[in-house]
């Protein structure tokens, strides 16, 4: 906190019977004093004379003003002010204030009243604008290492769930899920960070519920029996209802639930989901149901207070106490504000309520869909080494093999080779981006030219596609990549690929 202490000037106050002459003359001398404090004679202010008053004052009366006591021109009602005082709430403060605001200077005082220096508004305000600035300047930093930090976990992610799919040690396993959950934790932080600026961003799609019930089962069933407890799942309702939802935010929510449910101790886990038709839409509710023994009281605080100080005794109760947070905002921007309460018995029931637009929901394409009926090699450009890692294992869950390029330079050389069945083109690169590498693939003709040539990028608006459409490119994933829809457009694009050979031959 700055305080107005370190803005005034701490030069002595004058006395009453100072004459104007003199006082002219000591701004003269001091051409950065806004003002001049008069006290009496225990140093209490009793008045103040500012440096644009007194200048033109002397200069249409000087030889009536020379000789006379400061004290007949002096303002005596300045603005007085605690020096102590936060330098921003002060300025905040002065739009409510019943001081004219031509008062352009105040004396600020100790605790016990006396004089302690003279500010000036006008370098109180420059210094409040650019404390204001560098806030903001800081703040849009901070968003973009947000959105780069968010892009770099989301890949981390993406790259220990595929380790979890693979044969590890136990200790391994554990190392792995430990990474996974970190870098979840450090995802929500900046989730709620967004969610707080109104920055929270949504994709609703179809989204069939039965779907939804069994992906929470395939993570968390697992788990729960690794912790020594019982996670029991169930859907009720139609088993083709489709709504339009973010999948992917709900998901997130019962993460955070059933994590909290497993935190508490072991036990039973009741997870349902219930949809009932309301007209035109679908009614949802979720529950997250257990019967862990005792402190029914301070769970329920930590999860109607989240983020208050019986969360925050610990790292894990921090982590906790943030996801929680993060489930109320986002069934609150879905309609749907999150409840909590004790079971008869033992453990707590958490659930929400959404009603929402009923869709024909889109069949789930699962990870071991196969991409083309033959081998593909694909080269994948990108300056990001983490993003180069995820397309990679993705690459290699579908069967495909690959290469990898840093930049557009090297994805022009190596594609000259004609040996790729698509290319994965990163768009903002060091010395060539990816539209100028297109460019340039696509110039060479022939199989090398011909090449299906993929987007991969976070900048995925309709006007941003049809320019990468332009360069040549036939289609776009985004960043984070998603493993259902890069199946979609390799199997497109590798079967179309392989089609048009069949013909040729």
């Amino acid at each position: 906190m700055e305080t107005l202490y370190r803005l005034i000037d701490l030069s002595d106050p004058i006395a009453p019977g100072t004459s104007c002459a003199e006082a002219a003359a000591m701004f003269d001398a001091d051409p950065a004093k806004p003002a001049l404090a008069i006290v009496d004679a225990d140093r209490a202010p009793i008045g103040l004379v500012y440096r644009d008053v007194l200048q033109g004052m002397m200069r249409v009366a000087e030889d009536t003003l020379a000789g006379k006591p400061i004290s007949e021109v002096m303002d005596t009602a300045p603005r007085i002010v605690a020096a102590q005082t936060d330098a921003s709430s002060f300025v905040n403060a002065l739009a409510d204030s019943p001081t004219p605001v031509f008062r352009t200077a105040y004396i600020a005082v100790d605790a016990a009243g006396r004089y302690m220096g003279v500010g000036g508004l006008g370098s109180l305000l420059a210094s409040h604008r650019r404390r204001q600035r560098d806030a903001r300047d800081a703040m849009g930093m901070a968003e973009r290492m947000a959105v780069d930090i968010g892009a770099h976990l989301d890949g981390v992610l993406a790259i220990t769930e595929r380790l979890e799919q693979q044969r590890l040690t136990p200790d391994a396993s554990a190392f792995v899920r430990a990474i996974g959950d970190m870098g979840a934790t450090v995802n929500r932080a900046i989730d709620l960070h967004r969610s707080s600026r109104g920055q929270l961003t949504f994709a609703p799609a179809p989204t069939r519920l039965r779907d939804l019930a069994d992906a929470v089962e395939a993570r968390w069933a697992e788990r729960a029996h690794e912790g020594g407890s019982t996670l029991l799942v169930s859907y009720n309702g139609d088993p083709e209802c489709g709504v339009e939802v973010d999948g992917e935010r709900l998901l997130q929510v019962f993460d955070i639930l059933i994590e909290n449910a497993l935190a508490a101790g072991r036990g039973m886990i009741e997870t349902r989901l219930t949809a009932r038709a309301e007209g035109d839409h679908i009614r949802l509710e979720g529950l997250v149901r257990d019967n862990t023994e005792g402190h029914a009281d301070e769970r329920l605080a930590r999860i109607n207070d989240p983020l208050g100080p019986s969360s925050l005794q610990d790292r894990n109760e921090m982590a906790l106490g943030v996801g929680m947070a993060l489930a109320h905002r986002v069934l609150r921007a879905m309609g749907g504000p999150l409840h909590a309460e004790a079971n008869r018995g033992a453990g707590l029931t958490v659930g929400f309520g959404l009603t929402l637009a009923a869709a024909a929901a889109e069949a789930e394409i699962h990870e071991e869909q196969a991409v083309a009926s033959r081998a593909a090699h694909i080269l994948i450009v990108d300056d990001n080494a983490t993003n180069r890692m995820v397309a990679e294992a993705l690459c290699d869950m579908f069967e495909c093999t690959s290469e990898q390029a840093v930049d557009g330079v090297e994805a022009v050389e190596m594609a000259k080779g004609g040996r790729y069945d698509l290319i994965l083109m990163d768009i903002k690169m060091p010395r060539m981006d990816g539209i100028a590498a297109t460019r340039a693939i696509r110039e060479m003709g022939g199989r090398a030219g011909g090449v299906p040539i993929v987007a991969l990028t976070a900048n995925a608006d309709p006007a941003d596609v049809q320019t990468y459409i332009a360069a040549g490119m036939q289609d776009v994933v985004e960043k984070p990549i998603k493993p259902e829809r890069l199946a979609t457009v390799l199997s497109a694009l590798l079967g179309e690929d392989e089609d048009g050979e069949e013909e040729a031959a």
